[in-house]
């Protein structure tokens, strides 16, 4: 069956999708020998893909790998980093980054910390990150002063953003300081930067912003146990299931 050249990277473990474009895109990619284009069908059983003037098959495809990553402000949600600042690969050990495909599913800004999902599952990463696939992700944000119930309710019914409105979310106070708020706010979409360019245009500019779960992967797994700032865990077998449905609902 002939499928996009882009995709089968992905679903190979090699690269995420956009990667995968990047690779084509920069001529890195052949199919029998002749460079490839974006977009073109190749049927994996007869044609033959290789990237960097090394055949890839299916077979050498590397086990898949599905990690939860605290990430600490300051680290960057790439593979690489043209500027040379430190990426999300580069807290996990050399054995999970050499050869395997890993990369971040979706982003996190910069600034920004918290729960950050890392495979070489490119129909998870299609999964997670495709706009129209509303998988919610749920943040602490703390935010310079106290807004009042009318704005909370304003900002989860939706605000204009870039002439566009953004989807509802849940928007409630958690805790209130002297000159500070902390909010929990989820939201099915992830625009970039939305939460910040939103607090800031209500008038109450993020102070801290902390991702704590993508679905229903949380930093606290099921037995209770925080991943740490800075450190990774593989996820464990139930919230891979949970992964692996969420696909084939997503398919079917």
């Amino acid at each position: 069956m002939e499928t996009r050249v882009q995709k089968i990277i992905s679903q190979w473990g090699i690269a995420s999708r956009r990667e995968a474009e990047e690779m084509i895109g920069q001529s890195r990619v052949r199919i029998n020998g002749i460079l490839a284009r974006l977009g073109q069908k190749v049927d994996p059983r007869v044609d033959m893909i290789s990237i960097d003037g090394k055949l890839v098959v299916e077979d050498n495809r590397p086990p898949l790998v599905y990690l939860l990553l605290n990430k600490p402000a300051g680290v960057v949600s790439t593979c690489n980093d043209p500027q040379g600042r430190t990426t999300v690969l580069d807290l996990l050990p050399a054995k999970l980054r050499q050869g395997t495909g890993i990369h971040p599913v979706g982003r996190l800004d910069a600034d920004s910390t918290g729960a950050l999902i890392l495979t070489n599952d490119g129909d998870l990463t299609f999964a997670l990150t495709h706009p129209s696939h509303d998988i919610p992700k749920t943040y602490h944000v703390v935010v310079e002063g106290h807004p009042p119930t009318n704005v909370l309710r304003m900002w989860s019914q939706g605000v204009m953003l870039d002439g566009r409105k953004t989807r509802t979310a849940q928007v409630k106070l958690i805790e209130q300081g002297i000159t500070q708020s902390k909010l929990e706010i989820i939201l099915q979409e992830g625009r970039n930067r939305q939460i910040r360019r939103v607090a800031q245009q209500l008038g109450y500019p993020v102070v801290h912003l902390d991702r704590r779960a993508v679905g229903t992967i949380q930093l606290h797994n099921s037995y209770g146990k925080f991943t740490d700032i800075g450190k990774y865990r593989h996820l464990i077998t139930s919230e891979i299931i949970l992964l692996q449905h969420l696909i084939h609902r997503i398919r079917n």
